[in-house]
């Protein structure tokens, strides 16, 4: 137990990292490894951009959830910790009004029917 209060105590807040709630629209910009036919190891960033369905946790062990809709109205969903190096950083490009934690319903809800109501900053 002390050991994970330790690490807990050691994490600092990724300034890259906003605050996150679910429904807001992000851009997570994330460090992929590609390793070619030879061999050869390259990293890039790639951005995966959808709606944070959950934020769970706190301290070593937080991630969230987001959600796009790939092509042909594929749902794909991606998990990402918060306090991993393989984040370069998340970008909030909208916030939204919601009245839940986990936004699971988002999963059968297609098109019109899957939009949230903007929060409207004062």
């Amino acid at each position: 137990m002390d050991l994970i209060e330790s690490l807990n105590r050691q994490l600092e807040k990724n300034p890259d990292i906003p605050d996150l709630n679910s429904g807001d629209t992000v851009r997570v910009h994330a460090r992929i490894i590609e390793v070619d036919s030879k061999g050869k190891e390259r990293e890039r960033i790639q951005v995966f951009h959808g709606t944070v369905i959950r934020v769970r946790g706190k301290g070593a062990g937080a991630n969230f959830t987001v959600r796009r809709i790939a092509s042909h109205g594929i749902g794909v969903e991606r998990t990402f910790p918060i306090h991993s190096p393989r984040i370069a950083k998340v970008e909030v490009t909208r916030r939204a009004r919601v009245h839940r934690g986990n936004l699971y319903y988002l999963r059968d809800r297609r098109g019109k029917a899957a939009r949230l109501k903007e929060k409207r900053v004062q």
